[in-house]
């Protein structure tokens, strides 16, 4: 590899490969979902509450995972040259796919059997755009409304369709940075273009490929860029900014009709990513966290199946007409997502992490077991 990567590209990745090749699961990130997933939850059942707080959630979510993900992808480039796309996205099913599925027959069983929403018709189309990650994707018809929460699961899908190959040739010709530059200004361009096509009605950008997905290349460059960021936020630094960083996320979580502000559609994507890094780069370094803290790290350990179970729960309890449906939605995805957790994610990790073994015992695989991504 040192033929395809310079000196500065190994100094900057030893330590994010250090440690994803010892952890399967940081607490300090652990928590920080917990916070995105928790500010997500308001916003579906208490709207009124955190006018920009499910963005900043779902933004949260997209850096914390741009930061991640070019780990392991770093990771396999520093080792092999390359970038092991089998094991990848073998990895990626596997960690994703099959709490999908399980939510997905929820979701037949309830609007397909029960027609709660009364939503019957569009339930095979529902499942078959889910499944296909094109959720975002605008001019067709995505069926029910209650699974369109997930274009975001569609926003980082493609995004890790992309991202690998634009990795490699940076590493691959040492222009890492000119390669992030013109992502991300291929990025805001896209962004603009699609905000003043959509001025009108702001709102229908919400869900577009184009607006958030900068948090994630923001995410992968701290990555890229962690031993020149280490020199300028540690210790005390780092705590101050983990402050700040906090602070301007719970401001943007409170500021009204964000879903609405065009200012919010141009900038809040950048903005959250790098406030996010702020808050990432003292959370990284803190292997357990004290005991008050353990609620919030543990819906951030259940923080994917929560995810894809609080819209569609919300939706459903509201439907059948259940007054107290804001409590009992959170309380109900709480459940679910617990259930997900140790029925079907948990075991699909303990088998990813055999492969992984069973790999590394034929002197195949790279650096670890487990996977700290979302």
């Amino acid at each position: 590899m040192g033929s395809m990567t310079s000196r500065a590209f190994a100094r900057e990745t030893d330590s994010a490969r250090s440690r994803v090749s010892t952890q399967h699961r940081i607490e300090g990130l652990d928590l920080l979902r917990g916070v995105a997933i928790l500010l997500v939850l308001i916003r579906h059942s208490w709207p009124e509450a955190v006018g920009g707080g499910g963005i900043v959630g779902v933004v949260i979510f997209f850096t914390l995972s741009g930061y991640l993900i070019t780990g392991l992808l770093v990771a396999d480039l520093r080792q092999y040259g390359k970038v092991r796309y089998g094991r990848f996205y073998r990895n990626r099913a596997i960690r994703l796919i099959p709490a999908l599925v399980f939510l997905l027959i929820g979701f037949i069983i309830v609007e397909g059997i029960l027609d709660v929403s009364g939503t019957r018709g569009s339930v095979v189309r529902s499942v078959l755009v889910s499944l296909t990650y094109t959720m975002n994707i605008p001019g067709f018809d995505h069926g029910s409304a209650n699974l369109s929460h997930l274009w975001t699961l569609a926003n980082e899908e493609q995004f890790y369709l992309i991202w690998p190959l634009i990795l490699a040739v940076g590493i691959r010709f040492r222009r890492m940075r000119i390669v992030i530059a013109l992502a991300s200004g291929g990025l805001i361009l896209w962004l603009v273009a699609t905000v003043l096509s959509t001025s009108d009605r702001i709102d229908r950008a919400y869900d577009h490929p184009a607006i958030w997905t900068i948090a994630m290349v923001i995410g992968a460059a701290a990555q890229l860029g962690q031993a020149s960021i280490d020199r300028h936020l540690r210790g005390r630094r780092a705590t101050i900014g983990a402050m700040v960083g906090g602070a301007g996320l719970a401001a943007l979580a409170l500021v009204p009709g964000a879903k609405e502000s065009v200012v919010f559609y141009l900038v809040g994507g950048a903005l959250i990513g790098a406030l996010t890094v702020l808050v990432i780069w003292k959370l990284r370094v803190i292997p357990t966290v004290t005991a008050v803290w353990k609620p919030l790290l543990g819906l951030g350990v259940i923080s994917y199946a929560a995810y894809l179970w609080n819209y569609p729960i919300t939706w459903w309890l509201r439907d059948a007409g259940v007054d107290a449906w804001a409590p009992l939605a959170v309380v109900l995805t709480i459940v679910a997502a617990t259930v997900s957790w140790f029925a079907v994610e948990r075991p699909m990790n303990a088998w990813k992490r055999h492969l992984d073994a069973r790999a590394r015992l034929r002197n195949l695989d790279p650096v670890l077991a487990g996977s700290t991504a979302r």
